[in-house]
């Protein structure tokens, strides 16, 4: 596993964004840990998450992209530390949109805050972690009505490495459904791993874990 995955995996844990115990999902699971996105709430949390973002968009998909879109709302403070954070690291003046959940009819009217999009861009979606794909058939459709634009793919922080809606992984049906991309900054397997080699996770957790993988796991 690549350095800063490593990184991002501490400073999940350090964040208390990552969390091990007993917690039910929205889809009623009952799951042996928990991400929750939203506790990135200082300057150096949300610094540090947009360079996370920035090494593994620019590690999957390049630098042949104009638009980092973040679905609202937790996509929203995302997309625009990614967009700061890649013109720290690669020196590339990236804009970034997000979506309203209802249109501003005065001002800046419309559906998107940020850029707008042009016919002809290429956007990156970034959200923090996807189980459902939910948000996909919400955001979609919204970039697309906006204008004649590419998706270069999708970015979430964690692949919880569990059925969608099918038998397949979350990601990988929005892939099929979409016809773009999809990647993770780090696996749930990726984390197992680390972390049961620095004794973090115990063996006792580690059978919880593998308990419920064999459940909601992908095949």
């Amino acid at each position: 596993m690549e350095s800063y995955k490593k990184e991002f995996v501490d400073f999940m844990l350090d964040s208390k964004v990552l969390k091990f115990g007993d917690f039910t999902l929205k889809s009623g699971r009952k799951s042996p840990f928990f991400m929750n996105a939203g506790l990135y709430v200082t300057g150096s949390q949300l610094m540090k998450l947009g360079e996370y973002y920035a090494q593994a968009i620019h590690n999957t998909y390049g630098d042949d992209f104009d638009v980092v879109f973040g679905p609202a709302y937790k996509g929203i403070p995302i997309s625009v530390t990614t967009a700061i954070a890649y013109h720290n690291l690669y020196g590339k003046e990236i804009r970034y949109t997000s979506n309203r959940k209802e249109a501003k009819d005065h001002g800046d009217a419309g559906m998107l805050l940020g850029s707008p999009l042009y016919d002809g861009d290429r956007v990156v979606v970034v959200e923090d972690v996807t189980t459902s794909g939910k948000s996909m058939e919400e955001t979609i459709p919204i970039i697309k009505a906006e204008a004649d634009i590419k998706i270069v793919g999708l970015m979430v922080s964690l692949n919880r490495c569990e059925r969608g809606k099918g038998d397949k992984g979350a990601l990988d049906e929005i892939k099929d459904l979409y016809g773009f991309d999809t990647a993770a900054i780090v696996s749930m397997d990726e984390i197992v791993d680390y972390l049961v080699e620095r004794e973090v996770i115990d063996s006792e957790l580690k059978q919880r874990i593998d308990e419920y993988y064999e459940m909601y796991g992908v095949k």
